[in-house]
């Protein structure tokens, strides 16, 4: 028998899709805008992918919404941790209490020591690979744990992904898992731990540091790139898509602003108020309103002409998934996929070496309607096809 390490921060990414650009010490006020606990969900879509071999697997984890739920639920044989509550896990990367008043029972809050505790105690069993579904804080717990000795792959579900330890996607993690517990990879890569402040991020101030390394199984097509920052030799190249997408702009017509360098440069040029880290609206070249939520933008767009502007993350490529979750797949839908605007500099589609800009909603099905070729703006007068995949 093979056997699996599975730990779920249950809370991760519920602070994206309601603006507050992470989740690290706002899971209570995430619940109370409405947020719906997504990462469960986003790991049952990397469990399903061993379904095949699922009697050939032990997973070894905690009880309740740590891990033993999902398992459980799609049929694993378990080994549940002793001595651990059947409790949910609001794991928080810098290891302090949250107010959990708001939340069920179900994600009650413990602490990223859990999360070292679950991961030593894997060591102690000789699992043959960790699967964690998070951010990168919950990547910086399980390295705090585990270092170099085990194998392991990320889930994707935070706000922030920076790290390279986690795959594409969830499907893709449980590919990745499945081809190292079957003998069909036989050699594991150092990645990078990354992360950042979460409560500086929320002040638009970015600083990324490196925590150690994770081994992971050696699949370049199937795990994600590191988060690269856009370069100050792009400022001119930004200046001049800004102009170019502001050349093209209808009237009564609402315009989504992404996060991102790329798409401030609209913002600037109009001499609007932006938020780096968030998603503004606009209309007839005038702000309608800042840093919005999924929700929120709905209520603005819903039945309404509306374009969505929105650039890629460096050296990763996503178009949704990372870092701009307040684009729902509600919101998504509603703007339509004729609707969305690509902004890239020539210097970051060369940066992904030809490899297809990515979508990793949480909506499966979404993700596979967004793909297709598109125009992406890449400066005054100019646009390149670009490719958009899953993977």
């Amino acid at each position: 028998m093979k056997k699996i390490g599975l730990i779920i921060n249950p809370i991760a990414g519920m602070g994206g899709s309601v603006g507050l650009k992470g989740t690290d010490n706002t899971a209570a006020e995430a619940f109370r805008r409405g947020a719906v606990p997504r990462a469960g969900d986003r790991a049952k879509a990397a469990l399903s992918e061993l379904l095949p071999v699922k009697e050939e697997i032990l997973v070894y984890t905690c009880p309740g919404a740590m891990g033993g739920d999902t398992a459980e639920e799609m049929g694993f044989q378990t080994v549940l941790r002793p001595g651990t509550a059947a409790a949910g896990a609001g794991m928080e990367s810098d290891g302090a209490s949250m107010d959990a008043g708001a939340l069920p029972e179900s994600l009650s809050a413990t602490s990223a020591e859990d999360t070292r505790k679950l991961a030593e105690w894997f060591l102690s069993e000789k699992v043959d690979l960790i699967l964690f579904a998070g951010g990168d804080g919950t990547a910086r717990d399980v390295y705090q744990a585990v270092e170099l000795v085990s194998p392991c792959v990320g889930i994707p579900a935070g706000v922030k992904i920076h790290s390279p330890v986690y795959a594409k996607n969830p499907r893709a993690a449980g590919r990745l898992a499945l081809l190292w517990l079957t003998g069909k990879l036989s050699m594991t890569q150092e990645e990078e731990v990354l992360d950042i402040d979460e409560e500086q991020y929320r002040k638009e101030h970015i600083n990324t540091r490196l925590y150690g390394y994770l081994r992971v199984p050696k699949e370049r097509t199937l795990t994600q790139n590191k988060k690269a920052p856009s370069p100050l030799s792009d400022a001119a190249a930004m200046e001049s898509i800004a102009y170019e997408a502001i050349r093209q702009m209808e009237p009564d017509t609402y315009y989504i602003i992404g996060a991102g360098t790329t798409t401030r440069g609209i913002m600037e040029v109009l001499g609007l108020k932006n938020t780096l880290i968030g998603v503004d609206l606009i209309r007839n070249k005038e702000l309608v309103a800042n840093d919005l939520g999924g929700k929120e933008l709905l209520s603005y767009i819903k039945g309404k002409r509306a374009k969505m502007i929105v650039t890629i993350t460096g050296g990763q490529g996503y178009l949704f998934g990372r870092g701009n979750q307040q684009l729902t797949p509600d919101v998504i839908r509603e703007v339509g996929k004729e609707n969305i605007i690509i902004l890239a500099t020539k210097t970051k589609l060369a940066s992904l070496s030809g490899r297809p800009l990515l979508v990793d909603t949480y909506d499966e099905e979404l993700n596979r309607s967004l793909c297709g070729y598109y125009k992406a703006i890449s400066a005054y007068g100019e646009a390149t096809v670009c490719k958009v995949a899953e993977e």
